[in-house]
């Protein structure tokens, strides 16, 4: 007890003030006390709502946690090789107008471990964005529990059935759908489309790992994993105990592992010291990050094996029941990737190196008439590609805006770049949002320059050898004994315990303690006294809030190092190479040579070739635009703009179909390529007329006019052009 002559606050004040930082008076110490117990007993409270909202939606059969209303369009369940994937139609917000020319939109989201709905997830999201620019949306989802039996394939037909009745609702838009692929998803949909290229229009992979065994030594630590665990066996074995399904809960586990600090401390303690500001959004993110969903054997089995291990989507190795090879190259769709520096577990190396994988040139890609454009971002996290509103109110946004564009760029690689528009901008009145996007030619080698090196991809190969060898030993002589002992009682039982999900159960009202915490939190809330932002002890508990964070980042650091290590000194060691029959084997470099392809290919040159004279006004114009344009390797939305308004202008605003447009701009770059003065001596007799040529040529200076005054390469290409067309009037009016 305190003595007479000092009071309880003296007493306090000299209790604490060792810990008090320099200068802090006691009422500081006592705000701050006050205030930590109180954001103490609202954050557990707020646990108490998390488990309550887990176990909730549990019951409810976990529908997807889209933020927009949505209908039933069809049930994977009700077709022939039932899959527990579905189709709906988003309902566009109040206000919002869809113009039913433009190309529907399809949404695939990943099948990860959580549940669908993350690219609606919020009003500004995959889905928002595309709903705004006028575009019907769709979203392919599944459920929780898979249908018995289902495979990859199953699923893969089922979403072609989506696409087919997407087309059906939608007889006049321009085009078949863009289907945006998150993540997992963006595999699946690129497998689809290798095997049905005529099902879509655009495809954009968002955060998609299509080359798994890419990375940058410890940038992607995750792909270590395989090897490190002795291959696919582990998967099985998490099979076998879950009675032939595998618990998406132990992929969730897997991706938290990889960000200690932001899952063990910086995620909680942003709560605690938000705590009245921070509950809802919280919350609102836990529906879908709780939410765990299961997959048969065969599936789990079919992604570790091909494409996590094996690594055979991109290398053209993988093949389909009926023996089909799925090959990338058959994809005739515009490709759009987005990857960001940020992501930990889809580095840009992962989503780009299918590329190399594919195509040994440049001219390769050309001569597969493919388009592929690919943006990155500096600094965004894997799930930020498709949860974060930034994201979808710039790069979302734009691509979405630029789909038109991407569809008349030629046959190549290209790389999306976004700026701010400046104060000056020619033509700015063309660009009516904040941002002037950009197309910049590529080449193969500007995607190896994202990587020192692909040769730690080699011990990859070793890895997929001994998981080979350790599933085979697995199925022959473990499992037998383990599944007669496992039933579906003991397998939800073992789902229940898994850390992931107990820890929402212990934290829900399922728990008699957790009434204590309510009733506190209530009393709290009538009484809460936040401290003063300026308070020391709150700049004190921030510092050592970094501190802890910056401590566990060290350790992520030390434990990725440790991983990589002991990964190449197993995988790289030349005992290991040998046992496993690769020391001293062919190299593999892509898909096999295809015969058929390059027969056909001879075909679509003579073809090219026959119709060098063919076309009128629009074709000519596009031809003289690519060949004027050809000095510069950059396309700017502005033009495209421009052509807009010369179309309305000289074509009496006929606008092209997309699949048409495509073609004729892929068509006239074609010709150009194959014999460029043959292509040009043709335009006399693709306008005939003095008024055609007048026309396409000012055509094209409209055009070109748009990012400014024409270069000297510009003109003297124009004056090529404008001398072939005044050269020979008598012979082509004959």
């Amino acid at each position: 007890m305190p003595s007479p002559e000092r009071s309880l606050a003296e007493v306090w004040t000299d209790w604490w003030r060792p810990w008090m930082p320099p200068g802090a008076p006691w009422p500081a110490a006592w705000d701050y006390w006050t205030d930590a117990a109180q954001r103490t007993v609202l954050f557990w409270d707020v646990m108490r709502k998390r488990g309550n909202a887990f176990l909730e939606r549990e019951e409810q059969g976990k529908p997807p946690v889209l933020v927009f209303e949505h209908e039933m369009v069809l049930d994977g369940r009700t077709l022939e090789g039932p899959v527990n994937y579905f189709l709906v139609r988003i309902i566009p917000l109040a206000g919002t107008r869809l113009d039913p020319r433009k190309r529907p939109f399809v949404v695939v989201d990943p099948r990860a471990g959580h549940g669908p709905g993350i690219g609606g997830f919020k009003v500004d999201s995959e889905i928002g964005v595309a709903l705004r620019a006028g575009h019907a949306c769709y979203f392919v989802g599944f459920r929780s529990e898979p249908v018995p039996g289902q495979t990859l394939e199953d699923v893969g037909r089922a979403e072609g059935r989506f696409l087919q009745k997407v087309a059906e609702l939608h007889p006049e838009a321009e085009g078949r759908p863009c289907v945006v692929g998150n993540c997992q998803a963006g595999w699946a949909v690129m497998m689809l489309s290798a095997v049905a290229p005529e099902l879509m229009g655009p495809i954009l992979l968002a955060g998609a790992p299509l080359s798994y065994w890419a990375g940058e030594g410890t940038q992607n630590p995750m792909r270590y994993a395989g090897g490190l665990m002795g291959g696919s066996w582990l998967a099985s074995l998490a099979s076998d105990l879950g009675h032939g399904r595998f618990d998406g809960a132990h992929l969730v586990a897997n991706f938290e592992s990889l960000n200690p600090a932001n899952t063990l401390w910086a995620k909680p303690y942003n709560l605690y010291a938000k705590i009245d500001t921070e509950e809802a959004r919280y919350l609102d993110f836990e529906r879908w990050w709780g939410g765990f969903y299961l997959l048969n054997e065969e599936e789990m089995r079919f992604i570790v094996d091909n494409l996590f291990l094996g690594n055979r989507l991109a290398s053209g190795e993988m093949v389909t029941s009926a023996g089909r090879r799925i090959d990338l190259r058959n994809i005739r769709s515009p490709i759009v990737v987005f990857a960001s520096w940020g992501d930990n577990i889809t580095p840009p190396q992962q989503a780009l190196n299918w590329i190399l994988d594919c195509y040994p040139s440049e001219r390769d890609i050309v001569a597969h008439e493919q388009t592929i454009v690919y943006i990155l971002h500096e600094d965004i996290g894997h799930l930020g590609i498709f949860v974060s509103s930034r994201i979808a109110q710039r790069e979302h946004t734009e691509i979405v805006q630029a789909l038109d564009v991407i569809e008349t760029l030629p046959p190549g690689l290209w790389e999306m770049v976004i700026d701010d528009k400046r104060p000056g901008t020619p033509h700015a009145e063309l660009v009516p949002g904040r941002y002037l996007v950009r197309f910049e030619r590529r080449t193969l080698d500007d995607i190896r320059a994202l990587e020192s090196s692909r040769e730690d991809e080699r011990p990859f190969k070793a890895v997929a050898r001994v998981s080979e060898i350790t599933e085979g030993l697995y199925r022959t002589f473990v499992s037998p004994w383990i599944r007669p002992w496992v039933s579906e009682t003991s397998a939800e039982a073992l789902r229940n315990l898994h850390p992931n999900r107990l820890q929402y159960t212990l934290w829900s009202d399922r728990n008699p303690w957790m009434g204590v915490v309510k009733q506190m939190a209530e009393d709290v809330r009538r009484h809460r006294r936040p401290v003063a932002a300026d308070n020391p002890f709150v700049r004190l508990e921030h510092t050592v809030s970094e501190q802890i964070e910056h401590a566990l980042d060290r350790y992520r650091e030390a434990r990725d190092q440790s991983v990589e290590r002991a990964f190449k000194a197993v995988y790289e060691a030349p005992w290991l190479q040998v046992a496993v029959g690769l020391r001293g084997a062919a190299r593999t470099a892509g898909p096999p040579r295809n015969e058929a392809f390059e027969a056909l290919v001879a075909q679509k040159v003579a073809g090219l070739r026959a119709r060098m004279d063919e076309g009128g006004l629009r074709e000519a114009a596009v031809r003289i635009l690519l060949y004027v344009g050809s000095d510069e390797p950059r396309v700017d939305v502005r033009g495209f703009r421009m052509a807009e308004r010369v179309r309305d202008q000289y074509l009496a605003g006929e606008r092209l179909p997309g699949p048409r447009r495509r073609e004729l701009f892929r068509d006239q770059y074609l010709l150009l390529l194959l014999d460029e003065a043959k292509a040009l001596d043709a335009l006399p007799r693709m306008l005939p007329s003095a008024t055609d040529r007048t026309a396409a040529l000012d055509m094209v200076r409209q055009v070109l006019s748009a990012k400014g005054d024409l270069n000297e390469e510009r003109r003297a290409r124009l004056a090529r052009v404008e001398a072939i067309l005044n050269a020979l009037p008598a012979a082509a009016a004959a």
